[in-house]
């Protein structure tokens, strides 16, 4: 069956000419089908640069809205718009507003796992993968709004000593990465690296040997001669980190590390939005002007 549909897709991928996108999160037979994987900010850049009438988006919503904001020509279309992002939802634009009104003057750094109204109330986006880059580029002397995951901003605070101003969300499946499970899985697997991103709490970002982005995760255990690994983040990075590294061993942290939406997308529901261009992701075009701003300035920051 599987083969079918994905002859299907591949037929339906060439008459549309379109791409198909997809984080690393998402279901191994969704990557495999994929023109391109990637994490949050290969997937930005990436959907800024593709030609293509149609890109189909494999992810969570905030994602496909920010690959519209940033390749507006394209029709973008996702499996399923159902698939959304609690963190995201824990920060609004009205509360964006007001918090920066009780900061007069502060400059609001979000995490690109936010709506596109969120974006467009903030001077720069960045990713897990360029967060310090990001927070070092801005001046010293200016208070930072950090929107909205706690986490990702505590540890970027920890590695610029830069004083953050933290809104208080965070990652429903990082946080279900407990200390006590990682410790057990380092007994059980004593010859093992624990690589975590850095969504984590602190309480397991310190139990960690390596911190990083899923493609800081996936560079680094390709890089490094060991060869096992305890990794905690989305369980969907093992499919990629056992295709990349045949020859090492990839153990997840605990049994709970999965993010349903993210597993929203499948075979089936990329084909039905193929045949029948289902799931238009649309941004109102002034929301997307003030956020295609933020988002363009955080490529401008190396890495």
């Amino acid at each position: 069956m599987s083969d079918s549909l994905i002859s299907r897709i591949d037929a339906l991928r060439q008459q549309r000419q379109a791409v198909i996108l997809a984080h690393n999160y998402t279901v191994g037979e969704v990557q495999d089908v994929a023109d391109f994987v990637g994490d949050s900010l290969e997937l930005a850049r990436r959907a800024a640069t593709v030609e293509a009438a149609v890109i189909v988006f494999c992810g969570v919503y905030f994602m496909a809205e920010t690959a519209k904001i940033l390749n507006p020509k394209s029709m973008v279309l996702m499996p399923d718009t159902n698939a959304g992002c609690p963190m995201a939802d824990m920060a609004t634009a009205e509360a964006v507003r007001a918090k920066k009104a009780e900061h007069p003057g502060c400059a609001v750094v979000c995490y690109v796992n936010t709506t596109a109204a969120v974006k467009a109330e903030s001077d720069i986006c960045c990713t897990s993968g360029n967060a310090p880059a990001i927070v070092r580029s801005l001046p010293k002397d200016r208070p930072i709004l950090f929107v909205p995951d706690r986490n990702l901003g505590s540890w970027t605070a920890e590695q610029t000593g830069r004083e953050l101003i933290l809104w208080d969300g965070y990652c429903p499946t990082h946080e279900r990465i407990l200390p006590m499970l990682v410790k057990e899985a380092r007994r059980q697997h004593p010859q093992a690296l624990v690589v975590a991103h850095p969504e984590c709490p602190p309480a397991v970002r310190e139990l960690a040997d390596h911190l990083a982005s899923t493609a800081g995760i996936l560079a680094f255990c390709r890089q490094t001669d060991h060869d096992q690994f305890i990794i905690a983040t989305e369980e969907g990075l093992l499919h990629r980190l056992r295709l990349e590294n045949p020859g090492k061993t990839f153990y997840p942290a605990n049994a709970r590390m999965t993010c349903p939406n993210m597993k929203r997308a499948s075979l089936e529901k990329i084909l039905w939005c193929l045949e029948d261009l289902r799931g238009q992701v649309e941004v109102d075009p002034a929301t997307a002007e003030r956020a295609r701003q933020a988002i363009q300035r955080m490529f401008l920051v190396v890495p």
